[in-house]
């Protein structure tokens, strides 16, 4: 018995390597079918009131917080030719809709399947990973910055013509979680993915995959800004106003995870370029939210950003223990046509221009199966600038201490 329940602990990287929140608990058909987890953790910071990514920014007089990150409930069911998703999200900041949606598939080419409703957006690995399942405390500031809360309004079709390799193809309001559309457009996500679980004797396991988006934001004024000399070129006619400005994400990623005598070994990586509309960072818009994807029409001009992020996460097993070390390194520059030393001049350019590294490590101890605790240190850099708030790095370091428990 105890070494079938160690056997099943090695084996649970390998399963959560390919969790996707897109998907009922499990295929089989079965009747309604509760699972969910509860994160509940205590943060400090490294000046009270900080702007942080690390579970949104901290009050004014704080520096540090006890907070339930997430605790969502998720409902399922499946039948032969159809299933249904539903995922509440209930914290400190009340109950939210997390998923609501329907899929359907025909019995004998369960390789085609419809997805209609509020589901996770299809663009590369991390968006979709299950927190509950996900080593590292929160996603990288890139996805962060463009996809908020990761789920959007719409419909999508999924391909498996083969084991190894799936198309995705959705089409959504853009406007993200809580909002509804803002506009008369739609948005185009695109991803495939390639999977390979058998290598190397079954020891090495293989992901990879490819994604676009394609989309816009309407501007509701007579300006907006594009990239120039390094800075930004104001454009003003009555023809702009209403003008739809052009919202394109490009990104690569890779998963592999290796299984040996000391320990198993996980690297995952993901690439994304493109062009974002945001705004200029102001009193009442902090700078590192200027560059976020919006949920409702902007009132402000718009500034197109050609933008560049990436993450790296490495994990690894202890000498077969419960115990594991992740080191995780994540950039997001979201003007990568201006250089640092120029933001803050004459140039149009704001407190949204900034580029910001995030160097991670920790240790995360599965007790067991159902509960897991992760102590996690995230040292944040931001470039220096000209700017007044932004000459040298800022002191906005989080700590984070998190005790999961999933069912």
């Amino acid at each position: 018995m105890k070494k079938a329940y160690f056997l099943l602990l090695l084996f649970i990287p390998a399963i959560s390597f390919s969790q996707s929140n897109n998907a009922p608990s499990s295929y089989d058909p079965h009747d309604i079918k509760i699972t969910g987890y509860l994160q509940t953790q205590f943060q400090k910071a490294q000046s009270p009131g900080i702007s942080s990514f690390s579970g949104g920014n901290f009050d004014e007089n704080s520096d540090n917080r006890f907070m339930i990150r997430r605790g969502r409930l998720k409902i399922d069911r499946v039948d032969k030719y159809s299933s249904i998703v539903f995922q509440l999200d209930a914290t400190q900041n009340g109950v939210n809709l997390m998923d609501a949606f329907i899929q359907l598939q025909q019995p004998d080419h369960n390789e085609l399947r419809l997805t209609a409703g509020l589901f996770n957006r299809p663009f590369g690995y991390s968006i979709v990973y299950s927190s509950g399942y996900r080593d590292f405390p929160e996603r990288a500031r890139v996805f962060q910055t463009l996809m908020p809360r990761e789920r959007d309004i719409g419909a999508m079709v999924s391909y498996q013509p083969l084991k190894f390799i799936t198309a995705e193809l959705a089409l959504i309001n853009g406007s993200g979680l809580y909002a509804r559309d803002y506009d008369s457009k739609k948005d185009i996500v695109g991803n495939l993915i390639f999977k390979f679980d058998s290598l190397a004797n079954k020891k090495l396991l293989v992901d990879f995959g490819a994604s676009i988006y394609k989309g816009s934001v309407r501007n509701d004024t007579e300006s907006f800004f594009t990239p120039g000399a390094n800075g930004f070129i104001k454009n003003t006619s009555t023809l702009n106003e209403g003008a739809n400005l052009k919202r394109n994400y490009y990104g690569g990623n890779i998963q592999m995870e290796y299984r040996h005598r000391a320990g198993n070994t996980t690297l995952k990586a993901e690439y994304i370029t493109g062009t974002q509309p945001g705004v200029a960072a102001s009193t009442s818009v902090t700078g590192p939210v200027a560059s976020q994807s919006f949920t409702e029409q902007p009132a402000t001009d718009l500034y197109l950003r050609d933008f560049t992020g990436y993450y790296i996460l490495f994990t690894q097993q202890i000498a077969k223990t419960k115990l594991n070390a992740i080191v995780g390194y994540d950039v997001y520059d979201p003007n990568n046509k201006v250089d640092d030393s120029e933001i803050g001049t004459d140039n149009n350019t704001s407190a949204g221009d900034i580029k910001f590294s995030t160097l991670g490590y920790g240790l995360t101890y599965l007790f067991n199966t159902r509960v897991k605790v992760t102590a996690y240190n995230e040292r944040v850099i931001n470039s220096p600038t000209q700017l007044a708030d932004y000459r040298n790095d800022i002191r906005d370091d989080v700590f984070t201490l998190r005790l999961q428990y999933r069912w």
